[in-house]
């Protein structure tokens, strides 16, 4: 098959670029960066290089493909911009794409989307990804999309690791011993790369998670693995996890989205649809992580 792929060579492309080259597909690569072309080349890929901004080149790049992988990225410069809206900026990807895929006549798309897309309440900077299905889903019904939607990324808790250094603890505004889905970027490209044999039949959903684990085994099993056997996961309040995001100079929206994303995740908002539709358990699981966590810990 002749597959588009965005997100470069990002956590979850990357993996996916070698599974499906490997598989004997065609396969190009939508970068914005010039100098990946080696790289992409390397894999034995095709590079494009533009950006999800230009619809026109969008266009082109999709033209001819059997099916594309779409998904969002945000700068993490945007992150400290108190003017910058995050929301607008997705939804204004999503169109795009939709413009694109409608101009090329591509049928196939499987789009990265994430856990909390079922609703548009309560699930704090994880809305944009509702947002956006409900843009994609506005695409003609001869368009055919997997929306695939993972869970928290295990690769999230290096954030934790100058907290675990300097308060020893991981913090957030939930915890206790609730099992919640986690997932591994090699997982969920695994799963992407299968359902992009499988047959599509007009829009579905499909969520990719690795292992279910609770705040305070993922203290123990990490603490293990740094040498910090007593490490704990610490719960302060929504208040406090907001001032601490604000003071380290986070943008309003981004950290008062986090923060009610957190709590979503606490009550199990978050999950209501997931634990409708649970999928069959991925490879990697926490502990597998914890050895890669315990190498970048210790640098």
């Amino acid at each position: 098959m002749n597959i588009t792929l965005t997100g470069s060579l990002g956590n979850i492309s990357l993996p996916l670029t070698k599974i499906l080259v490997q598989k004997g597909n065609q396969v190009t690569v939508i970068s914005r960066k010039s100098e990946n072309i080696n790289k992409i080349e390397a894999l034995g890929a095709k590079a494009a290089i533009g950006s999800m901004e230009d619809v026109d080149f969008l266009t082109q790049t999709f033209k001819g493909a059997d099916m594309i992988y779409t998904m969002e990225t945000l700068d993490h410069s945007t992150f400290s911009d108190p003017d910058v809206d995050i929301l607008k900026i997705m939804d204004t990807i999503g169109n795009n794409y939709k413009k694109a895929i409608t101009a090329a006549g591509v049928k196939r798309v499987v789009h990265l989307s994430s856990i909390g897309a079922h609703t548009d309440k309560g699930n704090g900077n994880l809305v944009m990804h509702y947002n956006v299905e409900t843009i994609m889903r506005q695409l003609p019904s001869d368009v055919l999309i997997k929306f695939m939607r993972p869970p928290s990324f295990y690769t999230n808790l290096f954030r934790q690791i100058q907290t675990i250094k300097t308060q020893g603890a991981i913090i957030a505004n939930y915890g206790g011993d609730k099992k919640e889905p986690w997932v591994s970027p090699l997982d969920i490209a695994a799963a992407i790369a299968r359902e992009m044999e499988k047959p599509f039949e007009g829009r579905e959903v499909r969520y990719v998670v690795s292992d279910e684990v609770s705040p305070n085994e993922i203290a123990a099993v990490l603490g293990k693995a740094i040498g910090k056997p007593d490490l704990k996961w610490m719960a302060i309040s929504d208040e406090q996890l907001l001032n601490g995001m604000l003071s380290a100079g986070m943008a309003p929206q981004i950290a008062k989205g986090f923060v009610e994303m957190q709590a979503a995740q606490g009550s199990g908002l978050l999950y209501e649809d997931y634990n409708q539709h649970k999928p069959v358990l991925g490879k990697v699981k926490l502990a597998d992580f914890a050895r890669d966590f315990a190498s970048v810990y210790h640098k």
